[in-house]
């Protein structure tokens, strides 16, 4: 999918950054215009740079352990925080203050809220040819679809179709190659296994309902060269996906349950969910909850809603970011630059932080071992990058959180309701309270 890059300046993406809790004096600051330095220049200083980072990933003290190693004059500790989640609030407190870290750990959702509010330092100047490094869907993600770079990604979700290859020889069943065939499939599962379903749609997961919708065509903000958003969440592509999800349960052909309960781990574990809709990461969730069916589960690509594409979305991810109160934000991008992309720092990001590298060199080949869980699929992480290179850029909006909440809120009484009518009623319910929310902190927005 192309990007269309377009010039919009700091100060455009800073456009109702006061609403969110900033002075009203932000958007007209120094160093809000196109030429912000966003920290000094330390390369030529010679003299030694303490960095802070950031982060939530496992072990990450361990990947910066190498770097100082080679880098005495460079020097980054790593700041264990809780989530990414979480990590958001704190960032956007610290910068309030004037003491934001380094380094930052940010997931890709969080992006445009972080540059809002001016936590995040444009670092095209620093990021060299990292573009070359990742896939140009994963790239959008980092520039939100401009000339800047607000991030180096660090690591993807692609989504994909995970399913009990031996319960689909048994009962003779096909894995989809299409939307439609997967609807075929689970009324073909259910007619086989009348205690079991294929899947679930799962109103507590809105990122993968964001990645379904992402990979359907679907831009649920868009931001032009005024400064003006669009939010487009109820638009023909998400429609498409919620029209779907929402007749399948109404059906009865798929369950309604949520994930990462007891009751859904068990539904894995017994093969009453015979597939899962997930992301890359999908086997090290498997080993927990299902624990007795290693072995018996393999990958495939995600249907396609017309034959002969080859695209998918993204449930999760995260990304390196400079922040703009940083005092040596050239050594921070050096940092940020070779975690992502030096074959050690992917090594050890996949070695000790348990990590898929958004690099395209780190998804394949000795980098990443065939999943323990997946014996009987030893390509898997060659199948795996194939499907990453397809990965459709997203278009993330300022009010996320808003968002998410409201699916929860909204999906949670449609599945309960199985009714594919509530389902649509959620998603203008989705839009309509992310428009509002946008509108009330100042942002100049309109719906699609």
């Amino acid at each position: 999918m192309a990007i269309q890059h377009r010039r919009i300046s700091r100060r455009t993406m800073l456009a109702g950054a006061a609403a969110l809790g900033l002075t009203g004096s932000l958007a007209a600051c120094g160093g809000s215009d196109d030429n912000d330095d966003s920290g000094k220049n330390d390369g030529d200083s010679g003299r030694p740079v303490k960095l802070t980072y950031w982060s939530w990933a496992p072990n990450m003290d361990k990947v910066a352990a190498i770097w100082n190693k080679k880098n005495p004059n460079i020097t980054v500790t790593v700041s264990k925080q809780v989530s990414g989640g979480e990590i958001v609030g704190k960032l956007i407190t610290a910068k309030k203050a004037g003491n934001a870290p380094d380094l930052i750990q940010a997931e890709y959702q969080s992006l445009p809220t972080l540059v809002s509010n001016d936590v995040l330092a444009d670092i095209a100047k620093y990021a060299g040819d990292a573009k070359s490094e990742f896939s140009e869907g994963l790239w959008g993600m980092v520039t939100l679809g401009t000339d800047a770079v607000y991030a180096i990604p660090q690591d993807s979700g692609p989504l994909m179709f995970y399913y009990r290859e031996d319960l689909f020889k048994q009962h003779g069943l096909s894995v989809p190659k299409t939307w439609t065939e997967f609807a075929e499939t689970a009324r073909a599962a259910k007619k086989a296994l009348p205690n079991a379903y294929l899947t679930t749609f799962s109103a507590n997961d809105p990122g993968l309902f964001a990645g379904l919708s992402q990979q359907a065509g679907a831009k649920w903000w868009t931001v032009d060269s005024g400064g003006q958003w669009t939010v487009g969440i109820d638009d023909a592509a998400t429609r498409q996906v919620t029209e779907f999800w929402g007749g399948l349960v109404q059906e009865g052909v798929i369950d309604n349950q949520p994930m990462y309960t007891p009751a859904w781990n068990n539904a894995l574990n017994k093969g009453t969910h015979i597939g899962w809709v997930s992301a890359v990461w999908a086997p090290g969730v498997l080993v927990s909850s299902a624990p007795d069916t290693k072995g018996k589960w393999r990958m495939a690509p995600l249907p396609q809603w017309k034959t002969g594409d080859d695209v998918t979305g993204s449930w999760g991810g995260s990304s390196t970011g400079v922040s703009t109160d940083s005092e040596h934000a050239e050594a921070a991008a050096e940092f940020a630059r070779w975690i992502n992309t030096d074959p050690e720092a992917l090594a050890a990001l996949v070695k000790e932080a348990a990590v898929y590298p958004a690099a395209t060199k780190g998804q394949s080949g000795s980098i990443l071992t065939t999943p323990e869980f997946f014996p009987n699929q030893p390509d898997f992480y060659d199948t795996a990058a194939q499907i990453a290179a397809t990965t459709a850029a997203s278009a993330w909006g300022p009010n996320v959180t808003i968002a998410y909440t409201t699916f929860n809120d909204a999906f949670g009484k449609a599945t309960k309701a199985k009714k594919e009518d509530q389902f649509l009623t959620a998603l203008t319910t989705m839009q309509s309270k992310t428009f509002d929310d946008m509108k009330k902190q100042g942002f100049k927005v309109a719906e699609a």
